[in-house]
């Protein structure tokens, strides 16, 4: 399946009228939503197809989740394996509305995080805002979860371990592994013999109407971290359903988690205090790190050797959550 590419379209003037009217609003550099609901988003990253170096040792397939909303995946799998493998169903970020499960700095990182942590890893290309505003990206995660229960005698299904499946996410896909997993857990019993084992959500993107100290702090510092709180504002904007503020449930953690969770934390994020105040009060299900020096998306965007070297820090934690070496 070909992986779908973003349209970059040049505007010397962002508030020039054109056929759609007014730009309305707009995240510098990545989107612009006119007054007629075009939307044009900006080539940031590249797509890239499902090919891999031979020498990581990961297989890389792309599948339909659901032709008519052009929902798909991109699997990664370990080659070398004897046993069942864990599955990570991971949700890209993007502010909900940019960003694709074939832009190469995420098929890079979940390369590199198959490889490292004996997974199978499945790469949810959900719908995007503000042409499909919230809850549509939960809806997906959802129902790729019920597409996994049809298929689970598929030969590729055949090697992962379904009882143990983990959400996982990073930004506004930590919010949709989130929202999924508090979804799915009303309908445990109806998903077996599926079973969510935990949750693990990257600098989780979530929201208010008052600032926290962490907003203060960073705020625009483009140097610390590339979520500004304009931008963080204008996602939310986009994402949610029309007329809705950031008080709305979609931008909160729900209240009480019931899967094992690891949420890590970047010190130079605006989301910071955000994140620390979910872990308050849930440390028996909760698993907190936090990474210093680092900002938003170091992970797949940090270019520097503090960035690199930090990201393979959070991969040997993921590791030890999955496979238990260092339970909570």
């Amino acid at each position: 399946m070909g992986a779908t590419t973003l349209t970059h379209v040049m505007t010397i003037n962002p508030y020039n009228t054109n056929i759609h009217g007014p730009v309305v609003d707009e995240v510098e550099g990545l989107i612009k939503v006119y007054k007629d609901g075009h939307v044009e988003r900006s080539e940031l990253v590249p797509c890239v197809g499902p090919s891999l170096p031979l020498e990581l040792g990961v297989a890389c397939s792309d599948v339909y989740i659901d032709k008519l909303t052009n929902v798909w995946a991109r699997l990664y799998v370990p080659m070398d394996t004897n046993s069942k493998l864990p599955l990570l169903v991971y949700f890209h970020g993007g502010g909900f509305c940019v960003g694709s499960a074939s832009w190469s700095c995420y098929h890079e990182f979940l390369a590199r995080l198959s490889a490292s942590s004996r997974c199978m890893v499945m790469s949810v290309n959900y719908r995007l805002a503000p042409e499909n505003p919230l809850p549509a990206a939960y809806e997906d995660g959802v129902n790729v979860i019920h597409w996994l229960k049809k298929r689970s005698n598929s030969l590729w299904a055949k090697l992962c371990d379904l009882s143990r499946i983990f959400l996982v996410g990073d930004s506004a896909g930590g919010n949709i592994a989130h929202h999924v997993a508090a979804r799915l857990a009303t309908d445990a019993d109806d998903l077996k013999p599926l079973r969510i084992e935990g949750t693990i959500l990257i600098q989780p993107f979530f929201g208010g109407e008052a600032r926290t100290e962490s907003e203060r702090r960073v705020e625009n510092n483009t140097k610390s971290s590339i979520l500004t709180l304009a931008a963080s504002d204008a996602w939310w904007r986009l994402a949610l359903p029309r007329g809705e503020n950031r008080e709305h449930p979609y931008c909160k953690p729900v209240k009480k988690m019931v899967t094992r969770t690891l949420v890590c934390v970047a010190e130079m994020d605006v989301l910071m205090d955000r994140e620390m105040e979910m872990c308050d009060g849930n440390e028996e299900v909760i698993k907190r790190v936090v990474y210093t020096g680092v900002g938003h998306a170091f992970h797949i965007l940090g270019k520097s050797q503090l960035a690199q070297t930090t990201t393979d820090e959070m991969l040997c934690h993921i590791d030890s959550f999955i496979h238990h070496y260092d339970p909570l």
